[in-house]
């Protein structure tokens, strides 16, 4: 019986917690976490990006902790709004704030468990029309990618760098067959266009390499 009470005692919080609805946003704060999310975007897309400026002398190792350090000290900021406030939507931060959230979200790749918490509430407030569903769309891939599991949309690439440079759906697709379907559904062009664009990308900044081995223009589909 002791046991038994020990066990409902520890399970209240966790119920309670569990219960909880996110709680609305003042004005002040929302304010506050705006601006928080632009600063936050700022140096997230530094660490995303080739290096320049002064991170040019950074040794590989030394970029790579940079680069974690960001992603994870943002993370610690956008986990808890997340769990004060729930998903980031437009009506509580503006679409360029709700956008930069999930920007955000998306670069949590050391915290695969915390993406597919904020992927299953995304879903939610794009039916609501409350976020971006081309944004969502980028998120499930890379949920998907991040598990080891085929793409529905296709838009996370791999290139064929020992050959032509061409970009292919890392891991692959769930539905080749519907593939376009679902990205136009997600406000998405065709599958074709995006790797088409992501092959010209990639070529041009790696086109010394490629020009050295006798490829003098990107492989498009």
């Amino acid at each position: 019986m002791k046991n038994f009470l020990l066990v409902i005692v520890l399970l209240i919080p966790f119920l309670f917690y569990s219960c909880k609805s996110a709680e609305p946003i003042k004005e002040e704060r929302r304010k506050q976490i705006k601006a928080e999310l632009r600063e936050m975007v700022t140096i997230d897309q530094v660490a995303a990006k080739v290096r320049t400026g002064k991170y040019k002398a950074y040794t590989e190792g030394q970029w790579q902790t940079f680069k974690d350090s960001v992603f994870q000290t943002n993370q610690k900021t956008i986990e808890n709004y997340f769990l004060q406030y729930g998903y980031l939507g437009y009506n509580q931060v503006g679409k360029e704030g709700s956008n930069h959230f999930w920007l955000l979200v998306q670069h949590c790749d050391h915290d695969p468990a915390f993406q597919r918490r904020v992927l299953k509430a995304m879903r939610k407030a794009v039916k609501k029309k409350n976020a971006n569903p081309e944004n969502y769309a980028y998120l499930f891939d890379r949920v998907q990618v991040n598990a080891g599991e085929k793409q529905l949309f296709g838009t996370q690439v791999d290139y064929l760098v020992r050959t032509t440079g061409r970009a292919i759906p890392k891991i692959g697709l769930l539905d080749s067959a519907r593939v376009d379907q679902l990205r136009q559904e997600h406000n998405l062009g065709t599958l074709k266009d995006y790797l088409n664009l992501m092959t010209q990308m990639h070529f041009q900044m790696n086109k010394a390499s490629y020009t050295a081995k006798g490829i003098t223009k990107p492989d498009l589909y």
